[in-house]
């Protein structure tokens, strides 16, 4: 494998799950992530699915906490989880605060000094690392999908909606819809993207659904229990902007249910199915 290195590898659910490191050139350091594969990747190669995880967390959370494997292994898909993050980079204070730097990349290509020369997540999540994926695991490139939580629900929605054909199914649990609104993204954007809040809007979903739109519909799950719901995740404005352009939108409100991987292990069955049909209808040509 490319420039890859296997640092762990478990079987589960029939398939297997290995952690991964390799040098990044996009972020100019060592980056890791994690890989499922399901049982039927050992026949033939599998559509893939990305999962862009929130702040503080690395590529683990996602594989130990929400149960995905086993729906990945019933549908057949192949299962991606970046790191959160740049890490070890040198830059002082990048682990100093849990919503800035360090697990808090926000999925987007810092402008300014001294984050630039790192915190490239956009660069890396939309082509270093679907390339790397292509070029090392049976995939079937003309079938990727994209999915998130909280600050990943935020990096999967720009993602897709910058990248439709690349990404052909979006969803997210409790995702920062409106970054340019709220105080982590305000925090995040003008630190890693200076005062300049017209560039901002590149990362907005809710700006960028309603100037680009997207090819199919998009599920999203929310808690009415979450502790940030009402202050930093702003679900309304992008159900609205959606309204405006009349964008096919699922967005489910599960009563109860808080910010935690409780609340995604809860509903990761219908995210999992729901990629899984849109991933089966779109293009044929490796299938």
């Amino acid at each position: 494998m490319t420039n890859l290195k296997l640092i762990s590898e478990y079987k589960t659910f029939d398939g297997k799950l290995g952690f991964y490191s390799h040098p990044s050139p996009t972020c100019n350091c060592e980056m890791r992530f994690a890989v499922y594969q399901p049982p039927q990747a050992r026949e033939k190669p599998v559509p893939v699915l990305y999962f862009l995880s929130g702040l503080t967390c690395t590529e683990e959370n996602f594989m130990v906490k929400a149960g995905a494997q086993r729906y990945a292994a019933e549908y057949g898909l192949m299962l991606v989880t970046p790191d959160t993050s740049p890490r070890n980079t040198g830059i002082p204070g990048e682990d100093d605060e849990w919503d800035f730097g360090t697990g808090a990349g926000f999925y987007l290509d810092a402008t300014e000094q001294p984050w630039r020369s790192h915190y490239q997540m956009y660069s890396y999540i939309v082509q270093e690392l679907p390339a790397l994926i292509t070029a090392n695991f049976p995939i079937q490139p003309d079938k990727q999908g994209i999915f998130g939580h909280s600050m990943g629900g935020h990096g999967a929605l720009v993602c897709a909606l910058r990248h439709p054909k690349l990404f052909t199914s979006v969803s997210a649990f409790a995702p920062i819809v409106a970054p340019t609104r709220c105080p982590w993204g305000e925090k995040a954007f003008t630190r890693y993207l200076g005062n300049h809040p017209e560039s901002w809007l590149a990362y907005d979903a809710s700006e960028l659904i309603k100037q680009l739109g997207y090819h199919s519909p998009i599920l999203i799950d929310q808690g009415t229990s979450d502790q940030f719901l009402a202050t930093q995740l702003l679900t309304e404005v992008f159900e609205q902007a959606c309204a405006a352009i009349n964008q096919p939108l699922n967005l489910r409100y599960q009563d109860g249910y808080d910010h935690s991987y409780y609340f995604i292990a809860s509903f990761i069955a219908d995210h999992i199915r729901h990629h899984a049909i849109a991933l089966e209808a779109s293009g044929c040509t490796n299938s």
